[in-house]
Formats: C-alpha cells, sequence, structure tokens
C-alpha cells in the first residue's frame, strides 16, 4: 500500500497501476460468495472489472449514495446511475468498492442504501485512493494508495472507451 503525500500542484497518480494493486487486494479480502458492489460511476467501473478480472459469476452490484445524502436538498438527484443489487443482500458477504474516499459521508449514505435492501452478513469497504480528510468515522479495509490533496481540489477516477483507468484532479466548487 502506497502512503507518501503528494505535494500540491505535483499530483500523479497511475490509475492503471493502482487498480493492479487493488484487484491483489479484493483478492485476499473476498471469501467464497462474496458479493461486490460499486458506489456509483467509479466504484461501479471498478466492480465490472474486478468481476471480469476474477473471473466471477453474475454481475456486480450498484449502488446510489443519491436518496440517503445529508446534502439531498442542496444536490437533488444524481445522474448517475440508481442502485441495482442482482442478489439478495439478506446475510450476504459485501465488497463495498469506491474510487475515492475522503470525508465518509458517501460511504454513511450507501451503506443506508444497502441496507434498505436487506441485512448483509458483512460489509467491508476497499478503495483505489484513500485521502484522508475524514468528516465520520468511516475507514476502508483496504486503500491500494493513500494520498493527500488540499481541499479545494477533488480527485476523480475516469474511465477511457478502451476501459482504462486514469484520474482527474479538478478545482473543487
Amino acid at each position: 500500500m502506497n502512503s507518501a503525500p503528494v505535494p500540491s500542484g505535483a499530483l500523479t497518480l497511475d490509475a492503471e497501476a493502482l487498480y493492479r494493486e487493488l484487484l491483489r487486494g479484493v483478492q485476499n479480502l473476498r471469501q467464497a460468495g462474496t458479493r461486490l458492489v460499486g458506489v456509483t460511476s467509479g466504484g461501479a467501473w471498478l466492480g465490472e472489472r474486478l468481476q471480469q478480472d476474477l473471473a466471477l459469476a453474475g454481475e456486480p452490484g450498484v449502488i446510489s449514495s443519491a436518496m440517503h445524502r445529508d446534502d439531498f436538498a442542496r444536490r437533488g438527484l444524481s445522474a448517475t446511475a440508481q442502485t441495482k443489487l442482482p442478489f439478495d443482500v439478506n446475510g450476504a458477504h459485501i465488497l463495498l468498492l469506491d474510487d475515492v474516499l475522503y470525508t465518509g459521508r458517501t460511504i454513511r449514505a450507501v451503506l443506508n442504501e444497502l441496507f434498505d435492501y436487506g441485512r448483509p452478513a458483512g460489509v467491508l469497504l476497499a478503495v483505489l485512493v484513500d485521502r484522508g480528510g475524514r468528516e465520520l468515522p468511516i475507514q476502508a479495509d483496504y486503500a491500494a494508495a493513500r494520498v493527500s490533496l488540499p481541499a479545494d481540489q477533488s480527485l476523480a477516477l475516469a474511465r477511457a472507451n478502451d476501459g482504462r483507468f486514469s484520474f482527474q484532479v479538478e478545482r473543487a466548487s
């Protein structure tokens, strides 16, 4: 796991290399019958690719934070994919996937959404990048990298037409 802070303005992350690291971490976290669930949209992309690379049957779940966000009144419904869980959540071992873990608010919201569908046996969290800055007591069970970014910058996973991943660093609005 990488943990070197990156100075402002010098962030260079190889998303494909971090994906390979995440793949290794997920192989160690999952057990027989673990179901992958990706947070829209970056986590869902990770779930799709991991499902294929791990040769898992079925399709991964997709979960949206839109209905449980604490800033719903300000943001409204997102145009991203809605929740789709193609399996029974009750008693399932869930591996929740996200691209970037920051404040923890998105994860809190998707956990609430997940429990609207049933009561899993357990939930683990794996992320591509943990950027710190938590506002809630939420942590990843596995992070491919840990980086520091100023609060006025956002980091998001992008996916090219050929499926390759990259990161976009932008000024937060």
